[in-house]
């Protein structure tokens, strides 16, 4: 690393290139400054230094070189309180937007000092402690709006202690990112109709074994059959559909989904997916220039909202 990039104003708070391997804390990685309680202490030995001076005491001329050694000291032990550190990045599941994603860092203590105070921070702080030669799991929270890739940002650990007259810390990046999934649709909705006759709508052979979903209320139908609760809240008159546990498959098109825009759609598509998937059923999606074909099953639930994600 040249000079210039060591004294990289963000390298201070951004830190170095995201990385892929364990990162072990040293100088190069730890900073130093007085938090205000050790700022305040500066205050306190200048004034007991100008007293010392002003009337000649040595008892004064005592205190305040005791102080300062105190003060320079703990420059040394905050640096040990995080030298030596060995950090690695863990495993992040997938969320839907809205979510709070989870990224894991494992934190390592090769050492025989215990390391009290820990505070790591990535958008709230958490604080943790680790004893001579133990490793710990770290759960830090982020919020999603957005469905896709969610890269993990600048993770920082810090720590004051002994005394709290500085704060060291070290910004730590990884190449840590979660899939997103789109916000399910917040109603349930009607699944979409399917043709018997062609293979690519696929078929339906409804009986009243199993809950298959929503459709829009017809004259005709069983009152028994009228989902309430949908009604109460004002989002329409829909009926029960029951099917059988044998045939049933269900194509979920992309054309099919209405919504004013692109992430409406895929809301009600995720919505579908996760009922069809609820139901039992057999189900394929077909999302422009991508066909995922029928499946069922928590390896194909995640291929359609892998897709679904990414799209």
């Amino acid at each position: 690393m040249s000079l210039k990039d060591r004294f990289r104003l963000s390298r201070f708070f951004a830190g170095e290139k995201p990385s892929d391997e364990a990162i072990l804390l040293n100088q190069r990685r730890i900073f130093i400054l007085p938090s205000k309680r050790g700022l305040s202490f500066v205050v306190l030995i200048l004034l007991l230094l100008l007293i010392a001076f002003v009337y000649n005491n040595n008892l004064a001329y005592f205190l305040t070189f005791l102080l300062a050694s105190v003060f320079f000291i703990g420059i040394l032990h905050s640096y040990k309180a995080l030298a030596g550190l060995l950090i690695r990045k863990g495993q992040c599941k997938p969320v839907f937007a809205g979510e709070r994603a989870v990224f894991q860092i494992h934190i390592d203590n090769p050492t025989p000092v215990p390391r009290p105070s820990l505070e790591i921070d990535l958008y709230d702080k958490t604080q943790t402690t680790l004893e001579p030669y133990e490793k710990k799991t770290a759960r830090l929270y982020a919020p999603t709006e957005h469905r896709g890739h969610q890269t993990c940002g600048t993770i920082t650990l810090s720590s004051g202690y002994p005394l709290g007259l500085f704060r060291a810390w070290s910004p730590l990046r990884f190449n840590l990112s979660v899939l997103v999934y789109p916000k399910p649709w917040p109603q349930e909705i009607p699944f979409p109709e399917t043709g018997g006759g062609s293979s690519d709508q696929g078929k339906t052979e409804k009986g009243t074994d199993d809950f298959y979903g929503l459709q829009e209320y017809q004259r005709g139908d069983s009152i028994k059959r009228i989902h309430w609760k949908a009604y109460a809240k004002g989002q329409g008159l829909f009926s029960k559909q029951y099917s059988g546990e044998q045939g049933d498959e269900l194509w979920l098109h992309y054309e099919a989904s209405a919504g004013y825009g692109n992430e409406e759609r895929l809301s009600r598509l995720c919505r579908w997916v996760l009922d069809a998937e609820k139901a039992g059923l057999r189900y394929g999606l077909k999302l422009p220039g991508q066909k995922i074909g029928l499946g069922i099953g928590p390896a194909h639930l995640t291929q359609c909202l892998e897709a679904l994600a990414l799209f």
